[in-house]
């Protein structure tokens, strides 16, 4: 006696509606998703660009450190507030 596997075919619909589902919006990419946060005036500690984006802190910190910095050339700064966080930000 064999079991049979069940299958099931995801339509493209579905597939839409699943890539929605996610964290990132439909046609941004993760990388203008970091430079909007970096860019607004209140900045963004890690915390908040990890959750907002889906990433690690590993991951954010090493986004702005080899694309922002060095292949955009942004300036990027950050300044420790007294609850021990970093507020990270784009200079102007």
């Amino acid at each position: 006696m064999s079991k049979q596997k069940k299958t099931t075919k995801v339509t493209g619909r579905a597939k839409t509606a699943k890539k929605k589902q996610g964290t990132v919006a439909a046609g941004t990419t993760k990388i203008s998703q970091l430079e909007a946060l970096l860019r607004r005036p209140e900045g963004a500690t890690l915390d908040q660009i990890s959750a907002s984006i889906g990433w690690q802190a590993h991951s954010v910190r090493g986004a702005m450190s080899g694309t922002l910095k060095k292949k955009q050339g942004l300036t990027i700064t950050s300044d420790k507030v007294q609850d021990g966080q970093r507020i990270y930000r784009i200079a102007a």
